[in-house]
């Protein structure tokens, strides 16, 4: 078995000096600037479904096949390219992904079909998964132990809030212009980061001493897409439907088969998964799930809530969620501060159970009438819970597996986030649905049959469909308004359960902190070469 070793500062090759401090901050620029264009183009493209859907005649399903076809192939080659990225030297697979990542936004850009738009996104999130693990990669094998935690609190702050940053740009994008310049984003993100990368960014790579694990990496990636799938389709199919149920079985042996796979390969395997054993890896990767899951899960009900309930624009609702992003990417630049201080076990306890308080004061205080502010300090709270969790969960995952499989441990760090998020969403969803509709049936009485099927479909559909009501208009938006506001504590109360559960492992079980003199051990399996 794998023994821990944490990953260690770049040894450089003969004759190159080793990256000074001004080197190292453009790496940091450098990779976090590519995080951004792949993180941007994840939620980005949310924002303009509904003219996607005009220009090209497409069904709704079609839309979402454009935006969800990113996510699908970014989560499934995660882990196969970022053992590629580690053999084959981690600054050509980055150039490599930037440049067709790039290429693919062009494309997707000028696309003059849905079909040409579903193979670009396609390729983009190919690209991306080249991308993503490699730029926390770097991160980890060049920065000394010193300042590694504060450069993955860096990278972890973008993680985070990139999402919601590249939504507020992308709506405004929208609103002011034309929802085709969604992709000028990343291009000039891309642009930016190949510059750099080019410039500064040095070479690492790892000296295999046995073969790819082509199994691995095949059943890695089936795996990943069919549970991904049914996460994300099983909302819109239902989840009993032929297809979905199909989805998980797929999904579900090929992970049994991947661990079992693995086991069997022990030291040669793509991911030793006895690793897991270990509190670092575990306690890290359990974090990150549910705290991504509860985050997009919240998204899914705070979008609805501005635009349904408060009447406010897409820009608007995005402007609405900037505090939690900046508060997120303040904590997160904070954390290993506190965690050099108090420990990483603490830090994370602390920043789940300030998460956890931002769930319960959303449930208690959210209302139709108090509107915005009746959400703020739960959005704050959980803000900032999430950056304090997220770097030492991150940097404790980086940390049990060696300098020599780092792209292997970002890639299984990024592939957890999007776990994360694609459960978040279908459970809380879900769970918001429910709640929703239970609450607006027994408020239906007196409603035009027309008007009171669609009012169960959602809120928007309730604002939409209330001229039909007649003289009881307004009574069904305010019935559909306080459905809403009731389903949104079922989901938040759940969410709460969740964190409380988390909250009471990362106390018991969270990972320990390193040991000073095991910081800094030789790494004999890595082949550094030089820019």
């Amino acid at each position: 078995m794998s023994t821990h070793q944490p990953p260690q500062a770049a040894a450089p090759a003969s004759g190159a000096g080793t990256p000074d401090a001004r080197q190292l901050r453009t790496i940091l620029v450098a990779v976090s600037v590519a995080l951004m264009a792949v993180i941007a183009s994840v939620s980005g493209l949310n924002v303009a479904q509904t003219q996607m859907a005009v220009e090209f005649g497409a069904s709704q399903n079609t839309v979402l096949w454009i935006i969800n076809i990113y996510t699908l192939a970014l989560a499934a080659l995660l882990l196969p390219l970022g053992a590629i990225g580690d053999r084959l030297g981690r600054k050509p697979m980055l150039i490599a992904g930037l440049t067709v990542f790039g290429a693919a936004s062009v494309v997707a850009g000028l696309a003059p079909s849905a079909g040409v738009m579903i193979a670009a996104r396609a390729a983009a999130g190919v690209s991306a998964a080249m991308i993503m693990p490699i730029t926390l990669a770097v991160i980890t094998s060049t920065f000394p132990a010193e300042q590694r935690g504060k450069a993955i609190g860096v990278w972890t702050g973008v993680a985070g809030g990139g999402g919601i940053l590249g939504m507020f740009l992308s709506a405004l994008l929208v609103d002011v212009a034309d929802w085709r310049l969604l992709f000028a984003l990343p291009v000039v993100l891309v642009v930016v980061a190949l510059v750099m990368t080019l410039k500064a960014v040095p070479n690492s790579r790892r000296d295999a001493a046995h073969s790819f694990d082509t199994t691995g990496a095949s059943l890695s990636a089936v795996a990943v897409i069919g549970l991904i799938f049914v996460l994300q389709e099983g909302p819109e199919r239902g989840w009993n439907a032929p297809v979905t149920l199909t989805g998980l079985a797929v999904g579900v042996l090929a992970a049994v088969g991947f661990v079992a796979w693995e086991l069997r390969r022990r030291d040669a395997a793509l991911l030793d998964v006895r690793l897991f054993r270990e509190r670092g890896l575990a306690g890290g990767s359990i974090t990150l799930l549910v705290v991504f899951g509860v985050q997009a899960g919240v998204a899914v009900v705070l979008f609805p809530f501005f635009q349904a309930v408060l009447g406010w624009s897409g820009l608007l609702s995005t402007v609405a969620m900037m505090p939690m992003a900046v508060m997120m990417m303040s904590a997160s630049g904070l954390a290993p501060r506190v965690a050099a201080r108090v420990g990483a076990r603490v830090t994370m306890a602390v920043g789940v159970a300030l998460a956890m308080l931002g769930l319960v004061l959303m449930a208690v205080f959210v209302s139709v009438d108090g509107g915005y502010l009746s959400v703020l300090a739960g959005l704050l709270a959980m803000g900032a819970g999430m950056g304090l969790s997220m770097t030492p969960s991150t940097e404790a995952i980086t940390s049990s597996l060696p300098r020599a499989e780092q792209g292997v441990a970002s890639a299984l760090n990024d592939v957890t986030r999007e776990f994360g998020t694609a459960l978040g969403v279908a459970l809380l969803g879900a769970l918001l649905s429910a709640g929703y509709r239970g609450a607006i049936d027994d408020k239906l009485d007196g409603i035009p049959q027309e008007a009171a099927d669609a009012a169960r479909e959602g809120v928007a559909n309730a604002v939409e469909a209330a001229p039909g009501g007649g003289a009881h208009s307004q009574d069904l938006v305010h019935a559909a308004q306080q459905s809403f506001v009731d389903g949104w504590r079922q989901a938040m109360w759940a969410g709460v359960a969740v964190m409380g559960v988390l909250l009471v492992h990362t106390v018991l079980r969270g990972p320990k902190d390193p040991s000073p003199a095991t910081v800094d051990e030789p790494e004999p399996a890595v082949a550094d070469v030089a820019r």
